[in-house]
């Protein structure tokens, strides 16, 4: 009975944040200002890389510039956490507008698997200043470190095999477990948010593993 209980709660808060979620960008209260300058995209192709990487592979260490300011890297959780790594195409862009702050109301997710998350885009920094100060509820902010892949360009999302022909990256997840081994790759349709629920289950996994 009490795995049972331990499997409903879970349950019960994964749907409450799918719920959440499913509200857009509305329900992390931007402002008018921001969905005005949110630039409508389009209909775009839906993957548009060559995958370089697969489920039991190393994770390609990198260190990135911090919109937080120093620098972050890879193997500097190597040993001590989990990794979720979420790419996005770019700033200022309907969907990535919403996913990411969509992760600040499950961030007890990813403490749960003693998971850190780390945000990708091929922006610079003073353009990811710009949006991610303005993206969350007021006096609030991102919880996990936000990354520049602008220079060299794409250079990470390259190596992981998510940059598209016109230069952003794929919208894509990846798990990367303790011992720097990856153990999910989701490459998204660009044009919708990843599930929030296979990423759940790909945490419960990595830690088994």
């Amino acid at each position: 009975m009490k795995g049972w209980n331990r499997r409903v709660g879970g349950m019960v808060c994964c749907l409450g944040v799918l719920a959440l979620m499913a509200g857009g960008g509305a329900a992390y209260g931007q402002s008018t200002g921001f969905t005005d300058n949110i630039y409508p995209v389009g209909k775009l192709k839906p993957t548009d890389s060559v995958p370089r990487l697969k489920v039991g592979d190393v994770a390609p260490d990198f260190t990135l510039p911090a919109v937080q300011g120093g620098t972050v890297s890879l193997s500097q959780f190597k040993g001590r956490r989990n990794v979720v790594i979420s790419f996005v195409p770019a700033a200022w862009t309907p969907v990535c507008s919403d996913q990411w702050p969509g992760y600040n109301i499950s961030r007890k997710l990813f403490d749960k698997h003693e998971a850190t998350l780390i945000g990708i885009t091929v922006d610079n920094i003073p353009t990811l200043y710009a949006w991610t100060k303005q993206m969350c509820n007021p006096g609030e902010k991102l919880w996990f470190p936000v990354l520049s892949d602008f220079f060299p360009h794409g250079g990470v999302a390259s190596r992981y095999g998510v940059l598209r022909s016109d230069g952003v990256s794929e919208r894509a997840l990846f798990v990367i477990n303790k011992k720097g081994i990856v153990t999910y790759i989701d490459v998204h349709d660009i044009n919708q948010r990843p599930f929030l629920d296979a990423l759940a289950r790909a945490l419960e996994e990595a830690n088994r593993q």
